[in-house]
């Protein structure tokens, strides 16, 4: 599998846009809820009865209930550039010099839109009771392993800057191919190993828990359920092939796909592997895209950190257009003004990471 630079930044837009439009409409009440950290058998009835007898609404509850999944290409996305940047280029650097630096990247991103977002917060109705340790854990990008991440993180969407920061922890200090790491000092086979074994543990631990207990929504908030779609990137970064198929192949695989995810959504067993599903019909949708369709979610891609950072504050700010009701104007008028928000927030994040990186 090999994603160019354009494809991946695409993939990256249909993730940010996925996120987005998800973080808006699961607030509204008469939406289906997603099952992101733990699994409801209500909820995946209800997006069936949904799917089934569809009305004017059906695109906002399937945004609801699936749109999270944008998540897992992000970190698709994220194992196999880490491949590239620096395995394939063999500059991964010490592991303390890594870590640091991408902590200090995520940490200035997520600065920038909390701060942002506080005063927004305070200056329209309803601002949320902040509590010293949940800001302090949300500053440190740790909260995500207090005992009540749900309640400890806000804005809700910023608990993926906590996870990040294990990600990359975990990498460079187990799996990354380099010195520094355990992996490092194993043959190819036994690398691969060990990424697999880390996996499949992660992944199939999931069915010792509750699907709806606070264990697994725990569990799913950190690192532990996020590894099995990581490690499905980095690995076909280092040892997919190149083949290319045929236009038509990929529009087949990515509705295959896709039909995957709706089947997969139905229980809870076939739920964990819908992350991976997910990534594959989002990377076979790349593929079979139109020229402009490929340009236009490249673009939104490139500014996708400054639009998941700034996205709670429009939110925030629109959403009670939606709460009475007009939920096409509100979903409209919130995704342009994110958009235009976000051009303004790329600049200044990228003046700031750019600095002594």
């Amino acid at each position: 599998m090999t994603i160019t630079r354009e494809q991946s930044s695409a993939m990256r837009g249909i993730a940010i846009l996925s996120i987005v439009l998800h973080n808006f409409t699961h607030w509204l009440r008469p939406m289906v809820k997603e099952n992101e950290y733990t699994f409801s058998q209500h909820n995946a009835d209800r997006i069936m009865y949904e799917l089934a007898h569809p009305a004017s609404d059906l695109y906002a509850h399937v945004l609801s209930f699936f749109g999270h999944y944008g998540v897992p290409v992000f970190l698709f996305l994220s194992a196999y550039g880490l491949v590239v940047k620096y395995e394939r280029s063999g500059n991964g650097g010490s592991p303390w010099r890594f870590i640091t630096s991408h902590y200090r990247k995520l940490f200035l991103m997520m600065l920038t839109g909390y701060s942002a977002f506080v005063l927004t917060d305070y200056m329209t109705p309803h601002p949320r009771h902040y509590e010293f340790w949940n800001v302090i854990g949300q500053l440190g990008m740790f909260s995500n392993l207090y005992a009540d991440p749900d309640g400890s993180i806000w804005p809700g969407p910023y608990w993926y800057f906590g996870l990040m920061v294990q990600v990359y922890v975990v990498y460079r200090l187990v799996l990354h191919d380099g010195r520094g790491s355990l992996c490092g000092r194993l043959s190819q086979r036994w690398q691969t190993a060990v990424a697999v074994l880390l996996a499949s543990v992660t992944l199939f631990a999931q069915l010792l828990f509750d699907p709806v207990g606070e264990g697994l929504n725990w569990y799913r908030y950190n690192v532990f359920g996020a590894l099995p779609v990581f490690v499905f990137g980095m690995l076909l970064a280092r040892r997919g092939g190149s083949m290319a198929l045929p236009t038509y192949a990929y529009a087949a695989g990515a509705v295959v796909f896709s039909l995957l995810c709706v089947v997969g959504s139905t229980s809870f067993g076939s739920w964990l592997f819908v992350p991976f599903m997910v990534c594959l019909a989002a990377y076979c949708t790349v593929k079979c895209l139109p020229r402009f369709a490929l340009q236009a979610l490249s673009w939104t891609g490139s500014v996708s950190a400054a639009m998941f950072v700034c996205h709670p504050i429009t939110r925030k700010i629109i959403i009670p257009i939606a709460h009475r009701g007009d939920i096409a104007t509100g979903v409209t008028l919130y995704l342009v003004t994110t958009i235009m928000l976000s051009i303004l927030f790329n600049a200044l994040i990228s003046g700031l990471t750019k600095k002594k990186s």
